[in-house]
């Protein structure tokens, strides 16, 4: 369970990009918004949360995985203590399948690898993990490069493990940071003016992107209850499909075809999908 304390501040905008992808009785699946944490603050618990937020939407809520603050994408909680555990159980052994979509800095002669290195708290930072292959944690990630442009690479990586900050370490390590990275190599924000030639802009510019661009784009796990199979996807965000854009626009190089994706036995719901 988590500590509650001083109630999250929380703005109206924020209860209303909370959206939800898929709900019954026993999960709830949502489709976090990036810069929003999934927990309470260490040292302020009145920053806004996706915990409390749900708390005050449903009583009783079970956190059983986590994504960073900046990433976006597809999260599960649990309503009762039975689907926490079997959900939990599930994480645990590795069999939940998670996809994310990055956008990073570089490019990358390998279409598809794994990226197969150990884990551990970095020594000079308490927020950062490095490779570590004597003291490190397994951590295994399969990526593939979706599209390439001049100096930049649209990724679709899957974590075999699930390891503090795993995809931006790895992909850090073969020299594909991911785009607004600040803590392993991405930089800080990016801007039109950083591709466009003699870009000119009355006034101060302001950031296509100010967070780490990377989504949880797709999870696929057995129901806690019913045992039966789910799959479930949201689409990009609107800062990453921006920038996508513009790097097709002005950085276009070489593009592959996306994965297609199918799901025998189940459920396959898309983002805007009734379920």
């Amino acid at each position: 369970m988590v500590a509650d304390s001083k109630p999250a501040r929380k703005t109206p905008q924020m209860i209303r990009e909370i959206k939800t992808i898929f709900e019954d009785d026993w999960i709830v699946v949502i489709d976090k918004p990036a810069k929003l944490l999934v927990l309470p603050d260490r040292y302020d618990q009145s920053i806004a949360n996706l915990y409390h937020l749900l708390k005050d939407r449903y009583g009783d809520i079970f956190v059983v995985h986590r994504i960073d603050k900046e990433t976006s994408g597809l999260i599960v909680f649990a309503k009762k203590e039975e689907s926490h555990r079997g959900l939990s159980r599930q994480f645990e052994s590795q069999t939940v399948q998670k996809t994310y979509r990055a956008i990073c800095m570089g490019e990358s002669s390998d279409e598809t690898g794994t990226i197969d290195y150990s884990l551990g708290p970095s020594r000079n930072s308490k927020e950062k993990m490095r490779i570590d292959e004597r003291r490190g944690k397994e951590a295994r990630t399969n990526f593939k490069v979706l599209e390439q442009f001049e100096g930049f690479s649209y990724v679709e990586a899957k974590p075999q493990t699930g390891r503090t900050h795993q995809i931006r370490v790895h992909l850090s390590a073969i020299n594909l940071p991911i785009m607004g990275d600040s803590l392993y190599g991405g930089g800080d924000q990016f801007y039109l003016s950083q591709i466009k030639p003699k870009y000119k802009l009355a006034g101060e510019e302001k950031p296509l992107l100010d967070r780490t661009a990377l989504h949880a784009s797709r999870i696929i796990f057995l129901h806690p209850f019913s045992g039966q199979a789910i799959g479930l996807e949201t689409d990009l965000p609107k800062d990453m499909r921006i920038v996508l854009k513009y790097l097709k626009q002005l950085r276009g190089k070489q593009h592959r075809e996306p994965i297609q994706h199918s799901q025998n036995g189940g459920i396959l719901q898309r983002d805007g999908e009734s379920g």
